[in-house]
């Protein structure tokens, strides 16, 4: 009896290594070893960015461009001539007709206001009148201009007369004016020295070696 109690016992404690046994071959293949942790490097950051000069900032390229849009787009700037609007050009050198259709002479200039408005055509009428060469300051608002059918040119009337051109007081610009001022006026010469410098004696000739 005690003998098939001991055989039981190492029977059973068999059985046991026997279940175990594969149970802890199993843990020791399926567990993976223990690896050493990876090391990451770290990149250096990126230096930053070099702000441009001086120089550069202030020579921007859209600045001529900003420029010129502003100067196109400002409306105060003529782009072509109208049609109610006449060159000076074409003014000056241009004859000038009566009612009669007659030639009383030629613009010789044309007086212009300081703050804007042609004030009087200065008209050479001394041809007209039989005389020597007179220059009358004709109001601009007695011109008309009248438009030549197929063509650029102008024609030029005024209601003036032979008689209101002879009446009339001849015009003088300002540097006529001036000379004829400084002509009027004498010359003073009480300021004139009296006295003047003696010029030096020539130097005296040496005496002859003998």
């Amino acid at each position: 009896m005690k003998e098939r109690l001991i055989s039981s016992v190492a029977a059973g404690a068999l059985l046991v290594g026997v279940a175990v046994a594969p149970m802890s071959f199993a843990q020791q293949t399926t567990t993976p070893p223990a690896t050493a942790p990876e090391t990451q490097t770290m990149e250096p950051a990126p230096a930053p960015a070099t702000p441009p000069a001086a120089d550069e900032q202030a020579q921007t390229p859209d600045t001529a461009d900003k420029t010129t849009d502003m100067a196109a787009g400002d409306a105060s700037y003529l782009t072509e001539q109208a049609e109610n609007q006449v060159s000076a050009n074409t003014y000056i050198g241009q004859s000038v007709y009566n009612a009669s259709d007659e030639s009383i002479g030629e613009i010789n200039d044309l007086i212009i206001e300081k703050e804007g408005g042609i004030a009087a055509a200065v008209v050479g009428v001394g041809g007209f009148l039989g005389i020597g060469e007179k220059n009358v300051a004709v109001p601009f608002d007695k011109i008309a201009v009248a438009d030549q059918p197929d063509s650029d040119d102008i024609k030029l009337t005024t209601t003036e007369t032979a008689d209101s051109l002879k009446a009339a007081p001849e015009f003088k610009t300002k540097s006529q004016l001036m000379a004829e001022r400084n002509a009027d006026q004498p010359v003073d010469t009480s300021t004139t020295s009296a006295t003047g410098t003696t010029p030096a004696p020539a130097p005296a000739e040496p005496a002859p070696q003998q």
